[in-house]
């Protein structure tokens, strides 16, 4: 099942997809399955259980803290960012939490929320238990999650039966692999975006899609914005300085640079990943694109579009999203987007090929250079693994992104100037990063053990 545009681009917070809005998110769909089944009222505790990479960096990915405002009902693409530190403050100083917004129960958080260092559930690492119990220790419901990349979510029923997110809707343009998707534009005369916006009308009226798109990308430019105007240090204690505000007053106080100095311009386009991902680790508005983790790119890459490409159009940023969306939609099928599961690569990686991807469409590229530039943007980040200091989504993600982006510029330059004849399909490329995660140890997979996570000496 193709994944949808906005499956793919989700309105949320951070710092991670996979570790603060899939947690928060099954959090509240557990409150959701309380309220169903009418139990909310006779509930007087409720005990979340952490497994695999969520206990082992959830503390660096404020997993506890999703979960809290999860369990109150607040979902990740409605909370108000600037309220989550009260609401948590209050849980933690009262003893008490507000489950699902309309039952108060007592909780104490060192027995009710437990990181279980040593287990992983086998069918994937990111693994979540919630229990609900009665006043006599009853257990009156249960439920796993898994959070499973990109802010995605499945219960144990839906992950074994590899339920899709977007139900089983009929698409006109159904496809599986690259391959299909050049098959389709070649019979029916169709672009890569045509045929992605085709199946979304599926799903969804014209002017939802189109208003859907404008009001992402209104987001990524905001938290562009919101980083660029802020400094400080970042929370979570490796004293991160923020950047981006710095650069920013330095390139606007040297505009003329851009016109003797072409390079200037990447210096724009690590700005605006460096303001987006440092905005993420803060805890701020993002949208996961794919994933927070590596949120920064396509953001980075379309406002590169936007400023620096002649004639760059509203209609131009639909066709670049729909063309990283349909990329996207082919690592989530058959390969992941989840760094607990294939390390960075699924992240940056694919980050970088949708971005790519989008960035040679909106320059006239045609199916076949696409989908070289979606392949160049994945083959040079294989292997790259996913080892985050003191289990924060900042060093090294935040630099990172901004490699991921300038990488997604050159992937597109480079299509741009074949005829999308190449020796490596972007389907063999997917099954080698899918193959190449499963085969990458676990300590180099989201968890903290292993890279630099362990190599950095402290003074």
């Amino acid at each position: 099942m193709v994944t949808s545009l906005f499956d793919l681009f989700k309105i949320g917070v951070g710092p991670s997809s996979s570790h603060t809005v899939g947690p928060m998110k099954a959090a509240v769909l557990f409150t959701q399955e309380l309220d169903t089944l009418n139990l909310t009222g006779r509930i007087a505790r409720v005990k979340t259980d952490l497994f695999g990479s969520l206990a082992l960096t959830g503390k660096g990915h404020a997993t506890d803290v999703a979960v809290l405002v999860g369990l109150t009902g607040h979902a990740p693409e409605k909370v108000d960012s600037d309220a989550i530190p009260v609401l948590v403050n209050d849980i933690r100083e009262t003893g008490a939490l507000n489950l699902g917004g309309t039952h108060v129960i007592d909780f104490n958080e060192e027995t009710d929320l437990v990181f279980n260092f040593s287990d992983r559930l086998t069918q994937h690492s990111n693994g979540m238990r919630f229990q609900a119990f009665d006043a006599d220790g009853e257990r009156l419901h249960e439920q796993t999650f898994f959070s499973v990349g990109g802010g995605f979510v499945a219960t144990l029923e839906e992950f074994e039966a590899d339920a899709p997110a977007t139900g089983n809707v009929q698409l006109p343009y159904p496809f599986r692999s690259a391959k299909k998707l050049l098959e389709i534009g070649e019979q029916e005369k169709l672009t890569i975006a045509e045929i992605m916006y085709a199946n979304e009308r599926a799903w969804r009226a014209d002017d939802d899609i189109r208003t859907g798109i404008f009001e992402i990308a209104a987001v990524m430019d905001q938290c562009i914005d919101r980083g660029c105007h802020t400094d400080g240090i970042l929370p979570g204690g490796l004293n991160v300085r923020r950047r981006s505000h710095a650069l920013y007053r330095e390139l606007q106080d040297k505009p003329e640079r851009c016109k003797s100095g072409g390079l200037t311009i990447l210096d724009w386009v690590s700005l605006y990943a460096l303001a987006v991902n440092e905005e993420n680790a803060a805890g701020g508005r993002v949208v996961t694109a794919p994933t927070n983790g590596a949120a920064g790119i396509i953001p980075a890459v379309l406002r590169y579009y936007r400023r620096f490409v002649e004639d760059a159009t509203d209609e131009g940023v639909v066709t670049f999203m729909l063309t990283a969306a349909a990329i996207g939609s082919l690592y989530k099928m058959n390969a992941s987007i989840s760094a607990a599961e294939v390390g960075c690569q699924g992240e940056v990686g694919v980050a970088c090929s949708m971005a790519a991807a989008g960035l040679c469409a909106v320059m006239g590229g045609t199916n076949e250079q696409i989908e070289n530039a979606a392949e160049i943007g994945m083959e040079h980040n294989l292997g790259l693994t996913c080892d985050p200091i003191g289990g924060l989504v900042q060093v090294p993600c935040i630099e990172r992104n901004t490699m991921g982006a300038v990488k997604a510029i050159n992937a597109s330059r480079l299509a741009l100037r074949g005829d999308g004849i190449h020796v490596v399909s972007l389907d063999k490329v997917i099954h080698t990063m899918h193959q190449t995660g499963r085969d990458m140890q676990d300590k180099y997979k989201e968890t903290a053990q292993g890279g630099l996570a362990v190599n950095i000496v402290e003074c």
